[in-house]
C-alpha cells in the first residue's frame, strides 16, 4: 500500500511539472510560429532549451526525492555542452528516455529524439515535443510499402528535414537504433543474433549522419542496463528500479559516414551496416558485462 502509495505522489508530481513547463513552450512555440525569422528562431529555439533543460532537472529531482535509484554512470567526464552528439542507445523501456535525461542533461545540449508520430497525440507531451523540434516519424512496413511505393524514403527524408533545423543551435539527437523496445517476444520473433538486443535499424542514423555529420563532434554509442529486467514508468514511480547502469562510449564521426548515399548507394549501405553490426556486437557484450557487474554491487555509487 505505501509503496503504490509513493507511486501516486511521484506520478502527479511528474505530472504538474509536465503542465507547468508545457504552458512557456507552448508560448514561445507560437512566437516562433508566427515570426518565421532566423534570428527570432534562433531566439526562441534557446529559450525553448532552456525550458526543456529546467524541466527535465526538476522532473529528475522529484524522482531522486521519492525513489532511491542508484545510477552507475561511465563515460560522461569528457563531455560539453556548447558541441552536437549523435547518441545512438538500446531501448528497453519509456524508462530509458528519463534515464538519459538525468544524465545527459546539462552535461551535453539538450536532447532530441526520435519520436513514433502517432505520440504526438499525448496529451502535453506530444505537443511539448513537438513545439521542442522532436523529430516525428511514420514508421511504414515492407509490405505497406509494397502496396504504396510512393512512401518508399518518406520515413528518412522527414529524418533529413528535422536534422537540417538542428544545425541551428548545438543539439543532442538520440536515436534508439533498435526502433523500438526490446521483449523477449520481439527478441524472438525476429530471431535476434544478440543475446541482449534486437537487431540495429541503420536507416535513421545514417541519415542523421548525412545530413548533419560535419557538425557532430562525436557518437556516443549508449548502453543502458537494469540488472534484473527493465520496468515500466510506473515501477520507476513506485520504487521498484533500484538500479541502472548508462556506459557511454565517445566514438569519432569519420568522414566517410556522411559521404555516402544510404538509400541509392548499395556498397556505402553494406558498409555502414557493417560498421553497425561491429558497433551492435560490442555493445551486446558490454551488456552483459554491466549487468553482471552492477548486480553484484547494487548499493554501489552513484556515479563511478
Amino acid at each position: 500500500m505505501l509503496q503504490q502509495l509513493k507511486g501516486v505522489i511521484a506520478l502527479i508530481a511528474v505530472v504538474s511539472n509536465i503542465v507547468f513547463w508545457f504552458i512557456p513552450i507552448m508560448l514561445f512555440a507560437i512566437v516562433r510560429f508566427v515570426l518565421p525569422f532566423t534570428a527570432v528562431r534562433r531566439f526562441t529555439s534557446r529559450v525553448l532549451m532552456a525550458c526543456g533543460e529546467n524541466w527535465i532537472s526538476v522532473n529528475s529531482w522529484l524522482l531522486e526525492s521519492t525513489q532511491g535509484t542508484q545510477f552507475h554512470i561511465t563515460g560522461t567526464e569528457n563531455l560539453r555542452r556548447q558541441d552536437w552528439y549523435l547518441i545512438a542507445s538500446n531501448h528497453q523501456s519509456w524508462v530509458d528516455i528519463v534515464v538519459l535525461q538525468r544524465v545527459f542533461n546539462r552535461r551535453i545540449p539538450f536532447l532530441k529524439f526520435f519520436i513514433k508520430h502517432v505520440l504526438i497525440w499525448v496529451p502535453f507531451l506530444g505537443q511539448a515535443w513537438w513545439a521542442m523540434d522532436m523529430p516525428f516519424m511514420k514508421r511504414y512496413s515492407r509490405k505497406f510499402l509494397e502496396k504504396n511505393p510512393h512512401l518508399k524514403g518518406k520515413d528518412l527524408e522527414a529524418t533529413r528535414k528535422s536534422c537540417e533545423r538542428f544545425a541551428e543551435v548545438p543539439t543532442s539527437v538520440i536515436n534508439f537504433v533498435e526502433g523500438t523496445r526490446f521483449t523477449p517476444e520481439k527478441h524472438a520473433k525476429v530471431n535476434s543474433p544478440y543475446t541482449n538486443l534486437l537487431p540495429p535499424r541503420a536507416g535513421g542514423i545514417a541519415f542523421a549522419l548525412s545530413v548533419m555529420g560535419d557538425q557532430f563532434r562525436s557518437l556516443l554509442d549508449v548502453t543502458i542496463v537494469y540488472p534484473g529486467g527493465s520496468k515500466s514508468f510506473w515501477q520507476m514511480c513506485t520504487g521498484e528500479l533500484k538500479a541502472v547502469a548508462v556506459d557511454v562510449r565517445e566514438i569519432p564521426v569519420e568522414p566517410w559516414m556522411s559521404a555516402g548515399d544510404y538509400l541509392e548507394d548499395p556498397e556505402f549501405r553494406a558498409r555502414f551496416q557493417a560498421w553497425l553490426t561491429d558497433l551492435w556486437v560490442e555493445k551486446d557484450r558490454r551488456f552483459a558485462e554491466l549487468d553482471t557487474l552492477v548486480s553484484a554491487r547494487p548499493g554501489g555509487t552513484e556515479e563511478d
